[in-house]
């Protein structure tokens, strides 16, 4: 089986093939922007030409979420018009084909967690680009959606790290705590997307790390666990404003992951303990 998965040098990207490397796979082709550019749709079609894939991890993505605002086109190339351009020519090879997509799709004003079938509402650039993303995607058979939050991993940025330098910069900081969400493990996370593509259970999931928090309470752990010693405020969302509005409830449920009998992802705070463990934080 041959698997090509997009965004290597990312976060999850980067994971994903680790994890499928673990499993014993020989086939695997990790590739970056200058490996492929996935708006160029003849580039696109000349990579499967030559490459015939079995399976697309697709985890490339313009992910900088208020910088989307002001660069509507940019964002929308990529992550609409580069996921048609990997989806037409999945469809066309029959390749088994992945989407990451976000909770940005959803407005978060709901009051509980956030089913699949949940009508997308997303309030920023960025999260109708991933949501048009996913309606490219559903006209694959072959599909897995996959939405994910707050996502940390080894390789690359995130705010496990930022708030990790921000604590030998400052005395005290501010974080958000109005806003509720599920800290996600890359690690984690690509060993679900790897059990994903074993079977054709193909569908809508939610692939974050089981249990909820604020950005205060997540940022809380992170210094406790790391044994850092600095003032943190609460602070509301308004007092914090951002070009992209942000979802106040991210929680997602996990229901179709117990139906189609997939594991659920361990505990954030048992995934954080792990991931500082990993970069040699604790």
């Amino acid at each position: 089986m041959k698997i090509v998965v997009t965004g290597v040098k990312g976060q999850l990207g980067y994971d994903v093939v680790r994890e499928l490397n673990s499993r014993g796979y020989q086939d695997i082709l990790g590739i970056d922007i200058e490996d492929l550019d996935i708006t160029n749709e003849k580039n696109v079609v000349q990579f499967f030409k030559e490459n015939n894939p079995d399976v697309i991890i697709h985890c490339a993505a313009y992910t900088a979420v208020d910088k989307a605002e002001d660069n509507k086109d940019i964002c929308i190339n990529v992550n609409v018009i580069g996921t048609k351009n990997l989806v037409e020519q999945a469809m066309k090879y029959d390749s088994k084909f992945v989407y990451i997509s976000t909770d940005y799709v959803f407005n978060g004003e709901k009051n509980s967690s956030y089913e699949i079938d949940d009508m997308p509402s997303p309030q920023s650039v960025y999260g109708e680009s991933k949501y048009l993303g996913e309606l490219e995607t559903l006209k694959h058979d072959k599909h897995f959606i996959v939405r994910i939050s707050w996502v940390f991993g080894k390789n690359g940025f995130n705010f496990v790290k930022t708030m990790l330098r921000l604590a030998k910069e400052k005395e005290f900081l501010n974080v958000v705590n109005d806003q509720f969400g599920s800290p996600t493990y890359t690690f984690d996370l690509s060993r679900l997307l790897v059990d994903l593509i074993e079977t054709d259970r193909y569908g809508i999931y939610h692939g974050t790390n089981e249990g909820t928090c604020t950005w205060f309470e997540f940022t809380k752990e992170i210094f406790t666990l790391a044994n850092i010693n600095i003032l943190i405020h609460p602070i509301l969302t308004s007092d914090y404003p951002t070009k992209a509005k942000r979802p106040k409830n991210s929680m997602m449920s996990k229901t179709s992951l117990d139906e189609n009998g997939f594991k659920r992802l361990p505990n954030w705070k048992d995934a954080l303990q792990r991931y500082l463990k990993e970069i040699e934080v604790i």
